[in-house]
C-alpha cells in the first residue's frame, strides 16, 4: 500500500485535496427547503394557486475558490492514462454541482446548471411513465399500506434491519428535506422525516433502499485507497438510484404503487422543460391523473426545488438499466463499490486490478436472491423501452 503511494504520489495527492473539497458541497445538503411545511398550508389555503416561496439553508463556502482549487490540481502530472482522463472527468462534474449549488433558488440559472448536471427526462422516458401509469395499483386500504409509525418509532426497524451488516451509523430526524428519509454520505447517517407518517411498505422499501445499497455503498467507498469513491463519481445518482430501487424489487417490496411514484417524478421533471410553474405541475399530478392533494404536492416539491432539481428522472431510467444488466447476468458488485456510475463499471475493475481500489466487503442483501413475486411488476420492467 505505501509503496503504491510513493510511486503514484502526484496521484493520491490530487485525490486527497478533491476530497477535502468536495465535502463541502453534497447538493442535498443545500437543495432541500426548510420552510416545506409552512409553504404547503400557505398553497392548500389558496387553492393550489399561490406559487410556494421556498428558503433554502445557507450556503457557507466560497464558490470561486472552490472552482480555482479544483481546476488547479495538476491532473496532466497523473502518469496512468486511464486515471487521468478519469479525473478529469471528475474536476468537471464537481464543478457543475458547484454551478448547481450557488444558484439554489435563482429560478432558470439554477434549472441550467441541474441539466447540466443531471440532464432531462427523453422521449421515451416520458412514454415508459406513462405505459406504467396505465396499470391499476395496489388497494391503498390494505394494511400494508397504511400509515401508522412515525419516524421515532421508525428506528427501531431500521436497526433491526441493520443487523445483517457488518457497520453502524447514526438514525437523525429532519422537519426540513423534500424526501421521506435519505443517507447523508458526509456524515454516513440515516436522515429520517420528522413530518411524515411511514407504512409498512414504506418502511419495507427505505431500509432495502436506503440502507441496503446508499449505505452500503457510502461504507464500501471508505475502504478503498482511493476516497473518489465516496463523494460520487460522474452521473452516478442514475447507477445509484437504479440499484436502490433494484434493491427493493429483489426483495420483494417493489409495487404498481411505488412504480407509479417514479413515473409521476418524470413527468414532473419533464414538466420543467415545458416551462410548468410549481402550481401547474401539481394541477397536472392531481387533476390530470388523479394524485391526490399530498402526494402530488411533494413530487412538485422534489422536482421544482432550487429553481428546477432535474434529477428524480433518473430513478426510473436506472432501475431499467440495472435490471437488464441483472438479466444478463452481468456482476452488479462492482456497482457497490461507492458512488459509482455503471459507465464506469471497466473502470473501477481496472483500479481494483492495479490496487487503487478493492472488491466490495458489504454486499446488498436483497441480491441474493430474487423474492418478487409480482408478475405485473415483472411484465412493466421487461417492456420498458
Amino acid at each position: 500500500m505505501n509503496d503504491l503511494i510513493l510511486k503514484n504520489k502526484t496521484l493520491f495527492e490530487i485525490d486527497a485535496n478533491i476530497d477535502n473539497l468536495v465535502k463541502k458541497i453534497e447538493l442535498l445538503n443545500y437543495v432541500n427547503p426548510i420552510n416545506i411545511e409552512e409553504e404547503k398550508e400557505k398553497f392548500f389555503k389558496s387553492k393550489f394557486l399561490k406559487e410556494p416561496n421556498f428558503e433554502y439553508p445557507y450556503r457557507d463556502f466560497d464558490k470561486f475558490s472552490l472552482h480555482k482549487e479544483f481546476f488547479a490540481q495538476p491532473i496532466n502530472s497523473i502518469e496512468d492514462e486511464r486515471l487521468r482522463d478519469f479525473y478529469e472527468e471528475i474536476i468537471y462534474f464537481y464543478s457543475g454541482l458547484i454551478q448547481c449549488i450557488e444558484t439554489i433558488g435563482k429560478g432558470k440559472k439554477f434549472y441550467y446548471n441541474s441539466l447540466h448536471s443531471f440532464g432531462t427526462p427523453t422521449e421515451q422516458d416520458v412514454q415508459n411513465a406513462k405505459f406504467i401509469l396505465h396499470f391499476d395499483s395496489e388497494d391503498p386500504d390494505l394494511e400494508l399500506f397504511q400509515p401508522k409509525y412515525s419516524a421515532e418509532d421508525s428506528k427501531q426497524f431500521f436497526r433491526e434491519y441493520s443487523k445483517i451488516y457488518d457497520f453502524s451509523y447514526e438514525i437523525k430526524t429532519s422537519n426540513s428535506m423534500g424526501a421521506i428519509a435519505m443517507v447523508s454520505n458526509s456524515a454516513k447517517a440515516l436522515v429520517l422525516n420528522s413530518n411524515h407518517t411511514y407504512s409498512e411498505n414504506q418502511i419495507n422499501i427505505l431500509t432495502n433502499h436506503e440502507i441496503g445499497v446508499h449505505m452500503v455503498t457510502s461504507m464500501n467507498a471508505v475502504l478503498h485507497p482511493l476516497q473518489v469513491f465516496s463523494h460520487g463519481f460522474p452521473n452516478n445518482e442514475e447507477t445509484q438510484e437504479g440499484l436502490a430501487v433494484f434493491s427493493e424489487y429483489m426483495s420483494g417490496n417493489l409495487t404498481i404503487h411505488r412504480l407509479k411514484e417514479l413515473a409521476y417524478r418524470v413527468l414532473a421533471v419533464d414538466s420543467l422543460a415545458k416551462g410548468y410553474t410549481f402550481s401547474q405541475t401539481f394541477r397536472m399530478l392531481s387533476n390530470g391523473y388523479d394524485l391526490n392533494k399530498h402526494d402530488a404536492f411533494a413530487i412538485s416539491v422534489r422536482a421544482h426545488r432550487g429553481g428546477g432539481l432535474t434529477k428524480d428522472h433518473l430513478y426510473l431510467s436506472g432501475l431499467k438499466k440495472i435490471y437488464n444488466r441483472y438479466k444478463r447476468g452481468e456482476d452488479l458488485n462492482v456497482l457497490l463499490t461507492g458512488k459509482v456510475s455503471l459507465e464506469f463499471a471497466d473502470d473501477i475493475q481496472y483500479m481494483i486490478d492495479q490496487g487503487y481500489a478493492v472488491p466490495p466487503k458489504h454486499i446488498t442483501d436483497a441480491y441474493a436472491e430474487n423474492k418478487n413475486a409480482n408478475k405485473t411488476v415483472d411484465f412493466i420492467l421487461e417492456n420498458l423501452k
